[in-house]
């Protein structure tokens, strides 16, 4: 009896962990934007509360209550908002660039921060990462056709990043490092492709 609610409980755990790992994505997706996407950054910020569904979208992230869900979930939220960014980031590419870039930076820096202060960093740095989808993400998604694939060849991220460096601009070269961490923790190509989607999106600096 002890053996099979033991077998039962790891069960759910798993898939409780599951839920959790699918639940940045979903979060995103979920956020609804403004009406007016016009204007400078904190005229639009201002118009987030006219939005119903605002309160209830911020909160959508589960809270983390240790140091690993911590981590787990900015990994996650990281990863999220890469792969997004490959079908969305023609709406604003500079600046939704920041809803992978910002959490990731969050996620590098907790070594040197009190864990008393991880969890309220994963919450406002979502809470950043969600306006700046609702005030600025397309409401549709790029066709897939008509973005670039993933690159192919036993190891392409060299050769990405090299890319990236030629390009020049800093927003290209930090997205693309945090595009080749994605997929170095979820081997997901797409992460790869959002890397490439971005020197199309930005020009190249003089």
């Amino acid at each position: 009896m002890g053996c099979s609610q033991d077998g039962g409980d790891r069960v759910r755990h798993r898939r409780r962990f599951r839920e959790q790992r699918r639940l940045p994505r979903r979060a995103l997706a979920a956020v609804p934007r403004i009406a007016d996407q016009s204007g400078p950054l904190a005229r639009r910020l201002g118009r987030l509360t006219d939005i119903d569904g605002w309160p209830a979208s911020t909160a959508a992230l589960r809270p983390a209550n240790n140091p690993v869900t911590v981590v787990a979930g900015l990994n996650d939220l990281v990863a999220a908002a890469t792969l997004r960014y490959l079908h969305h980031g023609y709406g604003s590419p500079v600046l939704l660039v920041h809803t992978a870039t910002a959490p990731n930076a969050v996620l590098h820096t907790l070594p040197a921060l009190p864990e008393a202060l991880w969890a309220e960093s994963l919450t406002e740095v979502w809470s950043a990462s969600a306006a700046l989808t609702a005030t600025y993400a397309p409401g549709r998604a790029a066709d897939r056709a008509d973005l670039p694939k993933p690159p192919r060849g036993n190891d392409p991220v060299p050769d990405l990043l090299d890319l990236a460096v030629t390009h020049g601009d800093e927003h290209v070269i930090k997205f693309t490092d945090t595009a080749v961490e994605v997929y170095a923790a979820t081997g997901d190509p797409e992460a790869l492709a959002a890397a490439a989607r971005i020197r199309n999106l930005i020009a190249p600096s003089a």
